[in-house]
């Protein structure tokens, strides 16, 4: 790494240890036709693109003393597009259900989805409005397993149902891991998501809020999903919808549950608002 006074962002040596085998295989994978190794070094690629989601910047608007826009979007968008970004948050999840004494892939996953605002100049064919919520933008829809961990993640209109969303989370779950069999979900998804789990093999079950319950109260390991998204909202480029492309949001999930897994495997910290 060239020398410079570190970001909180940035990958430590221990950090980097768990993501450096898969970029390492990927760069000999994708030699340039010119044999040029490249002006930087990818830890430093992904200390830019850690950055950005953390602080929430533009990509012109990267520290003079990172990578600039053109170096690490570039890599952004290769690992976007060829599931680099998944393949390396996926190994780190089995890795950290593995130290939590659970098999890698999970039995029971949770489902919701979050509404949120689209940021002017992101394309109208991509966004519409939720009605039930009041919110124009995206949804973002998560699939996470007992420990919080993302399973599935999908990028869509406000406008789309949730059983929309819902039947595709099922089918994204099914695809990636073979071991899931229950699936909680809340009150807005409907039987079609449950008919649809069941020809997948994965029991829906629709977790009923309790009538004499007042106010927010917490249920039964779908709160675990409510925590998930409270800790994507920490980073800013997830608190509103920036991103021309679905895709690209979706990536942004990726990388900042690549960071959190990071954190927790090596036991280190990042400030929190409070001590921003």
């Amino acid at each position: 790494m060239s020398e410079r006074k570190p970001y909180p962002s940035d990958l430590s040596d221990e950090r980097w240890a768990l993501t450096e085998p898969v970029i390492t295989a990927w760069k000999a994978a994708h030699p340039s036709v010119t044999g040029h190794q490249g002006v930087y070094e990818m830890r430093e690629i992904i200390n830019a693109i850690l950055y950005q989601n953390r602080h929430g910047c533009q990509w012109d608007f990267l520290p003079h003393d990172l990578p600039p826009k053109g170096a690490a979007y570039y890599y952004f968008a290769a690992w976007r597009d060829d599931g680099t970004d998944q393949k390396i948050h996926d190994l780190l999840r089995w890795y950290t259900r593995e130290q939590k004494r659970r098999l890698a892939d999970p039995s029971l996953v949770v489902l919701d989805t979050q509404s949120k605002r689209a940021a002017a100049g992101v394309p109208a064919a991509t966004t519409g409005k939720d009605a039930a919520k009041r919110v124009p933008g995206r949804k973002l829809g998560l699939a996470v397993d007992v420990l919080g961990l993302v399973v599935a993640v999908m990028v869509v209109a406000a406008s789309a149902h949730e059983n929309t969303v819902g039947i595709r989370l099922l089918d994204k779950v099914a695809e990636q891991t073979g071991m899931v069999t229950k699936a909680l979900v809340d009150q807005g998804f409907k039987t079609a998501v449950v008919e649809h789990g069941a020809q997948l093999g994965i029991d829906v079950e629709i977790v009923e809020r309790n009538p004499a319950d007042k106010g927010f109260t917490p249920q039964v390991k779908r709160w675990i999903v409510e925590r998930a998204y409270g800790i994507l909202m920490m980073y800013r480029r997830l608190v509103r919808e920036y991103d021309h492309r679905p895709q690209s949001a979706e990536s942004r999930v990726y990388w900042a549950m690549t960071d959190v897994m990071t954190r927790r495997l090596t036991g280190t910290t990042t400030l929190t608002w409070r001590g921003a």
